[in-house]
């Protein structure tokens, strides 16, 4: 489903920023939305704000958050989510950055909010689950993080599409079912007796289908929050975004979705997908969609040169080529005027220690006496560093940062299986 590393360029963010700086000029897009749901058991939830405003230290600017949370085993993760996902994620980011920063800021921090949302949740002790796929989008910079089967795909004006969120069910990877059983997971099939296995592969105990989520604390800790994260600069001529829960992905493929509501605008298009979605496997599940546009400011037309047609063709075929080449060896010359859709970061692992390195994605923005996850002030000497107890001797720096309090360190030891999550199990599975 998504796409090979080599695929699409990943193009040094730090070129992108001084283009960007360079070019002073470029315009801010519009953004228009739509959404559309039809419910079969309640549990999923949508988180919509555009326009949200933040001053950093070169100004004012603003942000849009477009955020879908699929709920399992009850509605609270979702809610619960819903309310408290994004100002953890901002809680995480250090004041007084430029624009440019925070931009390079936001995979970290969406880590540190996802890890937080999923602990405070648990310290409830309610047992419901969720998937999560939040987006932000500034100016032409799209970011998006996401646990569990929800999927985010991008398809840029030039109908490229793009896959912007993994697919976290067990039947997807080995490498995550292997992480898992080396946590102390079991997986495999639902049992019904005489050595008949049916259905999909479940994590047990629990039996719980995905191995990433927020909640879903009787299942256990190697159920981890950790999102995959990706990040891609659009071209000024834009495209559509399409978040939807499973409900929509099991019955449509991309292509479909996006051919299904073509031309429409974006409230058509969310309800349109949502249509089709049921008319091919009836109404199972939840079924939601967010549909995103994201267009060039309006401006007046300028006279249109007579050899119009011609320059397209180029354009398309320059974007192709550029999203077919090897990430490697980028000449900064190269990129002085390009208008492609570019790859700016990607990351999946689930290792807390690998997403909060202080190389990841950058190294002096984290404060010393804080702790990396839930922000609480950490005494001088208290913090436990993020590299202790490394597997790999080598990796293992407990004098470097960045720091845990005692509690979010619990919280990884439990994720990596060095620590029982202390948490009652005995769920009869979903999702």
């Amino acid at each position: 489903m998504l796409p090979k590393s080599g695929d699409h360029h990943t193009v040094p963010l730090s070129v992108l920023l001084k283009r960007e700086s360079a070019n002073e000029k470029i315009e801010r897009p519009e953004i228009l939305h739509g959404q559309a749901s039809q419910s079969k058991k309640g549990e999923d939830f949508t988180f919509i704000k555009t326009e949200c405003q933040r001053v950093l230290g070169d100004g004012v600017t603003t942000y849009s958050v477009f955020a879908l949370f699929d709920g399992h085993n009850g509605s609270a993760a979702a809610i619960y989510s819903k309310e408290h996902l994004l100002n953890n994620v901002l809680s995480a980011i250090p004041p007084d950055l430029s624009s440019d920063e925070w931009v390079l800021a936001l995979p970290r921090a969406l880590v540190a909010g996802f890890v937080k949302t999923d602990k405070e949740f648990q310290e409830r002790a309610q047992t419901s689950g969720t998937t999560a796929t939040f987006v932000i989008i500034d100016g032409w910079v799209l970011t998006v993080a996401s646990v569990g089967d929800s999927r985010g795909i991008f398809e840029s004006a030039e109908g490229v599409i793009y896959y912007l969120s993994a697919d976290h069910r067990l039947e997807c990877s080995e490498e995550e079912r292997e992480r898992i059983t080396a946590s102390g997971g079991e997986v495999g099939r639902l049992n019904t007796g005489g050595g008949t296995e049916i259905g999909p592969l479940r994590c047990w105990p629990g039996g719980l289908c995905l191995s990433r989520s927020i909640g879903d604390m009787d299942v256990g800790e190697f159920i981890v929050p950790i999102p995959y994260v990706k990040q891609i600069k659009l071209s000024t001529s834009g495209g559509r975004l399409i978040i939807s829960s499973d409900g929509v992905w099991d019955a449509l493929s991309a292509e479909t979705a996006f051919d299904c509501c073509r031309g429409m605008p974006a409230d058509a298009a969310a309800a349109q997908i949502v249509k089709e979605a049921v008319q091919v496997k009836g109404l199972r599940d939840d079924t939601t969609c967010i549909v995103v546009d994201i267009h060039p400011p309006e401006k007046p037309e300028p006279p249109k040169p007579p050899s119009k047609k011609h320059g397209k063709r180029v354009f398309k075929a320059m974007f192709r080529k550029k999203s077919s080449e090897s990430s490697s060896h980028v000449d900064k010359e190269e990129y002085s005027e390009p208008d492609v859709v570019e790859e700016l970061f990607e990351e999946g692992s689930a290792s807390l220690s690998e997403r909060l390195d202080s190389k990841y994605p950058v190294c002096n923005m984290f404060k010393l006496f804080m702790c990396a996850v839930c922000q609480v002030e950490i005494k001088p000497g208290e913090g436990i560093s993020i590299h202790a107890g490394a597997a790999d001797p080598r990796k293992s720096r407990p004098w470097d940062g960045p720091f845990l309090c005692s509690s979010c360190q619990e919280k990884k030891e439990a994720m990596e299986g060095r620590r029982p999550s202390g948490a009652s199990r005995y769920s009869s599975g979903s999702e």
